[in-house]
């Protein structure tokens, strides 16, 4: 008999990226991987919604501004279902808007980034902040 304490073993956390410019979303997979964390992502809202129904990711990394449904829109859809509710959000946008900044923070928005004033390492590190401990990153 192997008596060899058992472990609880980590994950590497499952985000899901919802951002419908090609490139941001190609350049933060990309710097989202090569710091551990495994990326799903969608070019919209309703495809974003969809994805979070199949893939039960533990973090959602959201535009705010998308064709067919708006960061906002996806999260009071998504906001419908109660086992979303603990999952943090992070909202990426190039535009800041008192209203829609609080709308976000309404919804459970753990922090709203302008794109334009936070790097794609930056934006990792506030991500490392929300993670939950179970889950670890793989380099």
């Amino acid at each position: 008999m192997d008596n060899m304490p058992t472990s609880n073993p980590k994950r590497m956390p499952k985000i899901l990226l919802v951002e419908d410019d090609p490139l941001l979303s190609q350049m933060y997979q990309t710097k989202f991987r090569l710091a551990g964390f495994g990326v799903l992502s969608a070019a919209d809202g309703e495809e974003g919604l969809e994805l979070l129904r199949l893939e039960d990711p533990d973090m959602l990394i959201l535009d705010q501004v998308m064709q067919k449904m708006t960061g906002i829109e996806l999260l009071r859809q998504w906001h419908k279902q109660k086992r979303y509710r603990e999952i943090p959000v992070l909202m990426l946008s190039n535009l800041s808007h008192p209203e829609e900044t609080e709308q976000a923070r309404q919804l459970g928005v753990k922090e709203f980034i302008i794109k334009a004033h936070h790097t794609p390492t930056q934006i990792v590190q506030r991500m490392k902040e929300y993670l939950p401990k179970s889950l670890t990153l793989l380099h």
